[in-house]
């Protein structure tokens, strides 16, 4: 098996109009699946997205994924649409691009963070378990990867998540504990759900653009990545598919680092 197929499979990801999200959406789609993803508020963004792929392959559906009834409609939408779901993607995320030390670190910002980043990476595995669990496995589609799976569900962490972040620590806690949260639930769902993490560096998205905006900041970043550059978000969708894919068959429970070198965890 030369190259990645998803042709029949079904996938939903949060956060999927824009950055890594839009990019591993189309992805997919060119490997095949099909996808219903997620946005908050872009829908100009998500239209595009929907757009610059096969017609008829993708679907975008606006959703708050603080809310855990949307990784339930999301699933739903999926299943009504195609019958199963077999990838669960969860994306969706937020970082605050100014520095907040722990003395302005007011329990509303702590809430609305955790809100996004860890509750709802919980709420969107527990909604596509348990449809996972109640389906048919998928056979292997080749000889050389015969092991049938239920599914795949992939939440995105950070690199924060793996070292900590100075004044940005609610995002690093929430990042953290989607790392903790694959690695719980890996036991727990095997062997019929594989539930890996794609834990990204700095990346070149609207997100981390104030950051990286002006030149003395982006030299600080660049000086800390061995590679000496920003990832692009194809190349982190690029890790996102493989984990989709049966040539991470015996990955579970498990952190892919992408960042250029910069966190050797």
């Amino acid at each position: 098996m030369s190259q990645i197929n998803l042709e029949g499979h079904v996938a939903i990801l949060t956060g999927g109009s824009r950055g890594i999200g839009a990019a591993t959406v189309q992805l997919l789609a060119a490997a095949g699946a099909r996808v219903i993803f997620s946005y908050a508020r872009r829908r100009e963004a998500a239209a595009a997205v929907v757009a610059a792929c096969p017609r008829g392959q993708v679907f975008s559906l606006r959703a708050d994924v603080a809310r855990p009834e949307s990784a339930e409609r999301l699933v739903r939408a999926a299943v009504a649409r195609w019958g199963r779901l077999d990838i669960a993607i969860n994306n969706a995320g937020y970082w605050n691009p100014e520095s907040r030390p722990l003395e302005q670190l007011d329990a509303a910002r702590w809430d609305a963070m955790l809100a996004i980043n860890l509750r709802g990476a919980y709420a969107l595995a527990r909604a596509a378990a348990r449809q996972m669990r109640r389906q048919r496995p998928r056979a292997g589609n080749s000889k050389s990867f015969p092991f049938a799976v239920r599914g795949r569900i992939l939440l995105v962490s950070s690199t924060a998540g793996q070292r900590g972040e100075a004044f940005h620590s609610h995002y690093g806690a929430a990042k953290a504990g989607v790392i903790g949260l694959v690695r719980g639930l890996a036991p727990e769902l095997a062997p019929e759900i594989l539930i890996n993490c794609l834990a990204p560096g700095w990346v070149a998205t609207e997100m981390a653009a104030p950051a990286l905006r002006h030149a003395r900041q982006r030299r600080a970043v660049l000086q800390k990545i061995p590679l000496g550059r920003i990832g692009a978000p194809e190349e982190i969708a690029g890790g996102l598919l493989f984990l989709c894919s049966p040539w991470a068959n015996f990955m579970t429970g498990s952190v892919l680092s992408m960042n250029g070198g910069a966190v050797l965890a």
